[in-house]
């Protein structure tokens, strides 16, 4: 069991994938950054000076002992601008690699026919002859 545990976790696929979670966490982290310290502060300013992290409705005013209960809409806001940038980024992404797998496809030599099929066709032709 620990051979075979061993022989999956070290395949590609597997250390592959764990690159590109770790890579995309900092990629999310990054975009973080983006829209709450980049984005966000001049669309507050043109909305009228809005701070979007602390947009919220207050449904059950704080007591001395209960903390408020509030619904948080500006983070949703700022969570959904980072989901459409990195859904976008990702989208670019995946565009140039189809467009460079499409251009290698393009470029590649069409594969040769196997002895088998070349020794027919020299029997067809010397058969047409």
């Amino acid at each position: 069991m620990i051979k075979e545990f061993k022989e999956f976790a070290m395949k590609g696929n597997v250390i592959d994938m764990a690159v590109g979670i770790v890579i995309g966490m900092a990629f999310g982290k990054i975009i973080n950054s983006l829209v709450a310290d980049i984005i966000m502060p001049p669309i507050g300013i043109l909305l009228g000076g809005i701070d979007f992290a602390n947009l919220s409705w207050v449904i059950k005013e704080a007591t001395e002992t209960v903390e408020a209960v509030t619904i948080k809409y500006g983070a949703f806001i700022m969570t959904i601008i980072e989901f459409l940038i990195i859904a976008f980024s990702i989208f670019m992404v995946v565009k140039a690699m189809n467009n460079a797998k499409r251009k290698e496809e393009e470029t590649a030599e069409p594969p040769k026919p196997s002895a088998e099929v070349e020794l027919l066709t020299e029997i067809r032709d010397t058969l047409k002859k």
